[in-house]
């Protein structure tokens, strides 16, 4: 067996479970190494029957006397009863449904009981508790603290841990990245000791210590890709982009609105960087609505004014167009400014060829260019690039730098880089995703504009919601429905999909609850094409209600959409939720947000009351942050930004020694860590 060994050729593992692991992104014995528990129970506690107290989580080691099944009289299930007898006393055991425990176990047998105790008119007893018979290697489910897993439907807990302690021994052949001094200098046992603890710890030290190396594994590799960033960007020089003082008054004045405080704030700190002679490496960040895009104008007037490019890249097409026709508004026609795309190019008004567009691009006839990230893979050439900014969900690595610094024109600069977020992220947690940017952040909303009413909806007051929602289109208004998207794997009991999901809520919609309005739907399954459609009707106000998934979180832009509804509301982080709430309230018209949940969960309630009474998203964020951990918060999509599995924002002394450690490190004399990296990206996509 090997690191790489396919886990079809584990021991009792056919096609069906094959398929069901690779659900959970298990495919090699490395893999299942790297499949880590989320909680445990503790039953290392091994106690006497005749010590046992009541609602205690315990294991029982005792002899079977008698074990059978019976149909239950009332609901004919098959119920299987055992009595298990030590040198102290006799326990009776019960479980349901499980008809093939009786050829498991016999009486006889000696096994291992673990669960919890109730005490019952007939005495003491344990209902459903895992069992083990005793065997020579020591137990796996029982009489230990044992882990507990995620799964996927058809698959168990007894499973994953059979398959586990047949790889735990391969945990020898990987390879430890961390050098000796630094596992000395933050006190970590080695990678080995590290993977067998989190899965089979002896006891609550060896987990602490397991669960601390793992951990900082995850922050370090953080940190230290954004130190290979850091130290790559010191090396570069920049274009001096000039701060032209009259014309940017001149450009500000004209504006049909006033800047904020913080947009001004924002503003000044990008212009101050990107007149020295070092790239400029900042991320600004701002609240869904709260004027990033102007700010990013200003910017890339200067540079404009200084003779040089910008481009800007958005993560899908329909954003790339609404910069693009932002852009167009705020500048005018006084500049050239172009859209890039797969299926479209676009000049000011004129529709382009790809060879005059990049050839107009490599002349400088194109001031400003947005584009998707087929900017980075067509052979497209600036004659001068001064700056890149990106929008959403883009983390520029070293080798999009390299890429885009091949393109720039000018082979002796590496442009200035600005990237863009709507995710609100507090300070704190930003500088520890971000360790390699400097920080903007636009924290106030243009004067103007209302706040938009959220309402957690009680079930019997959803038709008074829909009444309301008919009354909205009738003023003129438009409506999105988000479904929760459900992830294959995670719902094969209930047959559902991201796609089924959104398309049972719109037949709901078109033919019971609204068949008189024009509803579409938009899902991640569909072509891009068909969804650029949707949207395209949509915003030109052809759609009345657009039932969609998540892929509508990330900046679509309809002024005229006055109501957001949110089913299984209590499935997204508040961050999320947020990002929703944000695709209304874009102009003057009052906006708002229904929440629909089924959950009567206390936690999932006063979660989605806090939302209901909370408009800034920081706050939002670091509400969510206590209460789920980040991978939460800022959702499977997102992922990449986020690929812990163990460390969590209240890790704070690890997260300080991890940044601390990784500032200056010296990668000549480490080469493995530099390794470690590259592999590492390559895996989680991070780009």
């Amino acid at each position: 067996m090997q690191l790489n060994t396919k886990v079809r050729q584990l021991n009792r593992v056919g096609k069906t479970l094959e398929k069901r692991l690779s659900r959970l992104g298990i495919e090699t014995v490395e893999d299942l190494l790297y499949y880590f528990p989320f909680r445990y129970e503790d039953y290392s506690k091994t106690v006497n029957i005749e010590d046992l107290k009541d609602g205690e989580q315990v294991t029982v080691k005792g002899k079977i006397e008698l074990i059978a099944n019976k149909r239950s009289p009332r609901k004919r299930k098959i119920i299987t009863e055992a009595v298990v007898v030590d040198e102290t006393d006799r326990i009776k055991v019960v479980w349901f449904g499980q008809p093939f425990i009786t050829k498991n176990l016999r009486a006889g047998d000696t096994v291992y009981l673990s669960g919890k105790v109730n005490d019952s008119m007939f005495g003491m007893q344990m209902i459903g508790p895992a069992y083990e018979k005793e065997g020579k290697t020591g137990t796996t489910h029982t009489a230990r603290i044992v882990p507990i897993y995620s799964l996927t439907s058809g698959i168990t807990q007894k499973q994953i841990r059979f398959l586990m302690s047949q790889v735990i021994k391969m945990a020898e052949k990987l390879d430890d990245w961390l050098p000796d001094d630094i596992l000395e200098q933050v006190d970590l046992v080695p990678l080995k000791d590290g993977i067998k603890g989190i899965h089979f710890p002896e006891d609550k030290i060896d987990l602490a210590q397991s669960e601390k190396r793992l951990k900082f594994d995850e922050l370090f590799l953080l940190q230290l890709r954004a130190e290979i960033l850091r130290q790559s960007i010191k090396k570069s020089q920049a274009p001096q982009i000039k701060f032209k003082e009259l014309e940017t008054k001149k450009f500000v004045d004209a504006l049909p609105f006033t800047l904020t405080k913080a947009q001004k704030i924002a503003t000044w700190e990008i212009l101050q960087d990107l007149e020295k002679r070092t790239p400029m490496n900042r991320m600004l960040e701002g609240d869904v609505g709260a004027g990033k895009t102007v700010v990013s104008a200003i910017v890339m007037y200067n540079c404009i004014l200084n003779d040089f490019q910008t481009a800007m890249m958005a993560p899908t097409e329909i954003l790339a167009k609404q910069h693009f026709e932002s852009l167009l508004n705020l500048f005018n026609d006084n500049l050239k400014i172009g859209l890039f795309t797969r299926t479209q190019k676009i000049i000011n008004d004129k529709k382009a060829s790809k060879k005059e567009f990049i050839s107009l691009l490599e002349s400088g006839d194109v001031d400003i260019v947005v584009g998707t990230h087929a900017l980075l893979v067509d052979k497209v050439n600036f004659k001068d690039l001064g700056l890149v900014i990106v929008d959403e969900q883009h983390r520029f690595g070293v080798e999009q730098r390299k890429k885009i610094k091949e393109q720039s024109g000018n082979k002796k600069t590496t442009p200035h880089f600005l990237s863009m977020t709507a995710t609100p992220i507090p300070r704190s947690f930003a500088l520890t995703l971000y360790g390699d940017l400097d920080l903007s952040i636009i924290n106030e909303m243009p004067k103007g504009r209302k706040p938009v009413k959220t309402r957690l909806v009680d079930p019997h007051n959803r038709e008074k919601a829909y009444e309301f929602i008919k009354d909205q289109v009738k003023q003129g208004r438009q409506v999105f429905v988000v479904c929760p998207l459900i992830e294959e794997g995670q719902n094969v009991s209930t047959g559902l999909s991201e796609k089924k999901s959104v398309m049972a809520e719109y037949e709901k919609l078109s033919k019971q609850i609204f068949p008189d309005l024009e509803i579409a739907y938009l899902h991640g399954k569909m072509k891009a094409d068909d969804k650029n459609k949707s949207m395209k009707k949509f915003s030109e106000g052809k759609i009345d209600i657009l039932v969609s998934t998540s892929v509508i979180e990330v900046g679509v832009d309809v002024p005229n959409a006055s109501v957001m509804m949110i089913e299984g509301a209590e499935r997204f982080g508040l961050a999320q939720l947020h990002q929703f709430r944000g695709r209304v309230g874009r102009s003057s018209h009052q906006s708002y947000c229904f929440l629909f949940t089924d959950s009567d969960s206390e936690k999932a309630q006063k979660r989605l009351g806090y939302f209901e009474s909370t408009n800034d998203g920081f706050k939002l964020a670091e509400y969510d942050l206590k209460l789920r951990g980040p991978g939460d918060v800022y959702g499977v999509a997102q992922s990449g930004m986020m690929n812990f599995r163990l460390a969590t924002m209240r890790d704070v002394a690890l997260i300080k020694m991890s940044r601390d450690i990784a500032r200056g490190i010296d990668f000549k004399k480490y080469p493995s860590l530099k390794e470690k990296i590259a592999d590492w990206e390559e895996k989680v996509h991070l780009e």
